[in-house]
């Protein structure tokens, strides 16, 4: 074990905290808008690093459905313990004003003891150690899921309630530098985004002739998938490009599919470079946008979602490419056809698409002037990524120096941390207590006792349906681990 320093103490997540799991809801008691009677509820999607989605991407349901202690309270940590993903599962964040709202069943809250300060617990939640460790635990065929043991069992360095408060503060002073240098970083970043687009703008200013795409190329659409076809023995298996790969102004090429195409399509509709590609639709933002084919993949065709233009000899194609990307922009908005949410281009009209006609040698030097200035802009760019980076791992080594003891100095005056875990110990066992006096006796309790019942107190009473007084709010889950109590309804307005 770690020495920890002095005053520190070894306790685990379950000795100092409390783990509430998440309602389950059927999919029709829930509603996308509020309403009177429906309590909002916090879903995995609203957990994000160090912070809470509390009003958007909310779910709302009936309140009748929420138990007394799934309502959040102040100081409760939101965790989410299942996902589809790995990375997403301990992603999690305190809750420190009043929010009259509750969390569904793929989220956890952890609720502190009083005698810990929930901002300590939650900045270790979240520190890169157990982020780590939760991740790696977490397991499911489709859905990743963080068991209750694993959160329970977590080991927790636990500092002097005193020190725990300094700790705190220190992080958040160091916290809020690095959060007004990353201000700053992304301003930057807007800013050479602005610059970008004024380079490639302000090079294609000039008394030039026009003409259209369809005079200067020969433009074709790409295939159709058809999976009762694809099984076909004489077919061939060749990579193709989808709207995904096709960005404004680069080929993000990280994932490229695979389809089965006859030999004759794969060669007719096999990309070459200099081909220009241009999207056919979806969401308006990638109306039209697309880059120029440079071989990157080996016998790479399009799906039908992906136009390619093949240009004469006396068109440069990232003139056009560039063009598209800018002065395209707002022409296919224009002239594509509209729906609801969805916008797409058809063949006619990307060959009516107006292109400059400068000579080669013009075009030629503004695809070397624009190139200059975009590399230096991509220059400023990779550093400001580089800036962030060592901004996040600031933040990691803050995070690690404190649970390690090393960020503020110990104060020996402090009551030691051994002594708090004692106190929280005694509150669970005074409530235990309190919950078995509550219990009424009930009529065959005593013989069940006799004939060698392996359930005692108040999980005997709950297995026999004994009455509880209304005020007990007992949950058997938690019997023999210590309770804390959950507020009584009348509270739930001050939360």
């Amino acid at each position: 074990m770690t020495k920890r320093p002095a005053g520190w103490a070894s306790a685990s997540v379950a000795d100092v905290a409390e783990a509430v799991r998440g309602l389950t809801y059927k999919k029709e008691q829930a509603r996308s808008e509020a309403g009177e009677g429906l309590a909002p509820l916090l879903r995995a999607t609203n957990v994000q690093d160090g912070r809470l989605l509390l009003e958007d991407h909310l779910y709302f349901i009936p309140e009748a459905l929420v138990r007394d202690e799934q309502w959040l309270q102040p100081g409760d940590i939101v965790l989410a313990s299942s996902s589809g993903s790995a990375l997403v599962v301990g992603k999690s964040a305190a809750i420190l004003r009043p929010w009259r709202g509750t969390f569904g069943a793929f989220c956890t809250v952890l609720r502190p003891s009083k005698h810990v300060d929930p901002r300590f617990l939650a900045y270790f939640v979240a520190s890169p150690a157990v982020r780590s460790r939760w991740s790696a635990l977490a397991a499911g065929t489709n859905i990743n899921n963080l068991k209750s043991a694993h959160i329970a069992d977590t080991e927790v360095p636990l500092p002097p309630l005193n020190e725990q408060r300094r700790v705190v503060a220190a992080i958040e002073e160091q916290f809020s530098r690095l959060d007004a240098a990353d201000t700053s970083l992304s301003s930057a970043q807007g800013r050479l985004a602005l610059l970008r687009g004024q380079a490639v703008e302000l090079a294609f200013i000039g008394d030039w002739s026009w003409t259209t795409l369809g005079e200067i190329a020969e433009i074709a659409g790409g295939v159709t998938k058809d999976a009762k076809r694809e099984g076909d023995p004489s077919f061939v298996e060749v990579p193709y490009l989808r709207v995904a790969n096709v960005q404004r102004g680069f080929l993000d090429l990280a994932e490229v599919s695979m389809i089965r195409v006859s030999p004759e399509k794969a060669k007719a509709l096999a990309l070459q470079p200099g081909d220009v590609l241009f999207n056919e639709g979806g969401d308006r933002d990638k109306l039209g946008r697309g880059w120029v084919w440079s071989g990157e993949v080996e016998g790479c065709i399009h799906q039908n979602h992906v136009f390619r233009a093949r240009l004469h000899d006396e068109f440069e194609p990232k003139f056009v490419s560039w063009h598209g990307n800018m002065f395209g922009r707002g022409w296919f908005q224009a002239n594509g056809r509209q729906t609801t949410n969805l916008a797409s281009l058809n063949l006619n009209t990307l060959k009516r698409f107006p292109v400059p006609a400068p000579p080669l040698e013009e075009q030629r030097r503004i695809v070397t002037e624009v190139e200059q200035q975009l590399s230096l802009i991509d220059a400023m760019h990779r550093s400001i990524e580089a800036a962030k980076r060592r901004s996040a791992a600031l933040r990691r080594s803050i995070l690690e120096r404190a649970f390690r003891g090393e960020l503020v100095p110990q104060d020996p005056t402090d009551e030691p941390a051994s002594a708090l875990l004692e106190r929280v110990a005694a509150q669970r066992a005074q409530a235990l207590a309190a919950v078995r006096a509550a219990v009424r006796p009930c009529r065959g309790h005593d013989e069940q006792r006799k004939r060698g019942h392996p359930l005692h107190g108040a999980a005997l009473h709950a297995r026999r349906g004994c009455a509880l007084p209304r005020r007990a709010h007992v949950d058997v889950r938690h019997v023999g681990e210590g309770i804390r109590s959950p507020p009584a309804r009348a509270s739930r307005g001050a939360r």
